[in-house]
Formats: structure tokens, sequence, C-alpha cells
């Protein structure tokens, strides 16, 4: 998936889904309703890329591919950082647990703010590449700025009290460094696998666990 528009169509589909099956899971547990709803971002941002696709195809306005193309970038790079620290924050408990993710939120705030900048002066830009769409912002220090990108956004994971939400943390950043080393331009693009990822690591826990009381936590 991510490689065509269709790849991506289907694809953001499939995570869509995985996040109203998340959300069904929920039971009342309203704690868990903020991070439920994730995945259905993340598929959503997903079929968004279609129309960046579709708009340098020809397919649809180009402007309406631009405007596509802001929104895909804006929620990927400026949302996204902050945001899954934020939910982690407040899917964990006691609060001690919660602190443990409180610098990747830090971290995650400053990575947004590079990267809007990076944005707003760089004029992005979008090109259709070998299966998949290269991005460029004009960012400099790229690969440092990327480096904290993936912190900001797999730490979170790796820190939950939740043994089931820290293995998938583990295979989860795994895969988005093979990605970043093999496919530099095209790692915003084929962010698409942390979408599938973390949104399986989500419905299996909401599916699995019970409360919080018999959670069994990495952390006391």
């Amino acid at each position: 998936m991510c490689f065509s528009p269709v790849g991506d169509l289907v694809g953001g589909t499939v995570v869509a889904a995985i996040g109203v099956d998340a959300c069904f899971h929920v039971k009342g547990r309203t704690e868990y309703l903020a991070i439920a709803a994730l995945p259905l971002l993340l598929g959503l941002h997903q079929i968004d890329e279609t129309f960046v696709w579709w708009g340098l195809q020809g397919h649809v306005p180009v402007s309406f591919g631009r405007v596509a193309m802001w929104i895909y970038l804006v929620f990927a790079l400026v949302v996204l950082p902050i945001l899954v620290p934020v939910l982690m924050m407040l899917f964990e408990s006691p609060s001690r647990r919660r602190w443990r993710i409180a610098p990747f939120l830090v971290l995650g705030v400053g990575v947004s703010i590079v990267l809007l900048e990076a944005m707003l002066v760089g004029h992005p830009n979008v090109r259709l590449g070998a299966y998949h769409l290269a991005y460029t912002i004009g960012l400099r220090h790229g690969t440092a700025i990327i480096g904290l990108y993936i912190v900001s956004t797999c730490g979170p994971l790796l820190a939950s009290g939740f043994r089931s939400i820290v293995w998938f943390g583990v295979v989860n950043l795994a895969a988005v460094v093979v990605l970043a080393l093999l496919c530099a331009n095209g790692f915003t693009s084929l962010w698409c696998f942390y979408a599938a990822l973390v949104s399986g690591a989500i419905a299996l826990h909401l599916r699995f666990a019970r409360n919080y009381a018999g959670q069994k936590y990495l952390f006391h």
C-alpha cells in the first residue's frame, strides 16, 4: 500500500476501518476514546494522499491536489509529533506513567515548530517518484530532524506501561528506521506503514484489554 493512489485509498480505508473497530471496543472506557480515534485519523490522512496522487496525474484540478498536499504535510509533520505523545499521556494511568511521556511531547512541539517554519518558508512541493510520492519542504539538517521526529512519534509507544503497545512500538520503530534509510525522499509518503502498525497495536489492545485494574504493566 501507499505505492499508488489505489494503494493509498485501499490502505487508508482499511486503517480507518481499524479505527472504527477500535472505537467500538472502547465500551464505556472514556479514557480510551482519544487513542481509539487515532487510527481513524490516520486512515483519513492516508486517503487524503490519494487526492495528491490524482492532482499530479491530472485526475483532479491541480489546485485541489495542492490543498490535499498541504493537509497531508501539516498533519504528518506538524500535528502528529504533538498528537501521539498527547494521546499516549491521556491513555496511560496512573499519572506517574504519563510523565514518562512528557519529554516526547516537549520534543514533538519543537520538531513541529521547525517543520512548520520550513514549510512556510520553503514552499513545499511534491512529485511522482518510483512507487511513492516525493515531498520536499526546503528543510535544512533534514537527517537530524527526521531522527528527532521518529523519536517524538515512536518514543511514546516504547514508554508505555502496556506490554502490547511497547512491543508494537518496537516493531514500528524498526520499520520506520528502515524506511528512512532506504527511501529518504519518500519517507513522508511511505509513513502509511506507521499508520498501519500503530493502528493495529491500538485496536488489538482495546479489543483484549478489560480495564486498568486487570492490566499487566511493564513499569510500576
